[in-house]
């Protein structure tokens, strides 16, 4: 059960990280008039991956004023509520 968990935080961190590069990729692509990441396939990646997302949004001031892109924020805490609730029901 723990190398489960422990696969999963990997495979997670990985996501997130994924996710930061993709949003660091796009802002770079946009610096430099290059042809872009989706707003979907950003958006996508950033409900896997929402901490990393946001940290790349932040750091890169990168889709702060898209609305659309309010949603990372609420991602974030759905995924948090996701976590809370595992590790509630598995470890009580």
């Amino acid at each position: 059960m723990v190398d489960l968990v422990l696969e999963l935080l990997i495979v997670y961190f990985i996501a997130n990280v994924i996710s930061f590069i993709l949003f660091a990729a796009d802002k770079r692509k946009a610096k430099m008039n290059r042809r872009r990441i989706s707003e979907r396939g950003l958006l996508s990646m950033a409900a896997i991956g929402p901490f990393g997302a946001y940290v790349a949004m932040k750091v890169f001031r990168h889709k702060t004023r898209k609305t659309k892109f309010l949603l990372v924020p609420m991602m974030m805490v759905v995924h948090l509520a996701i976590v809370s609730f595992l590790i509630y029901k598995f470890m009580i």
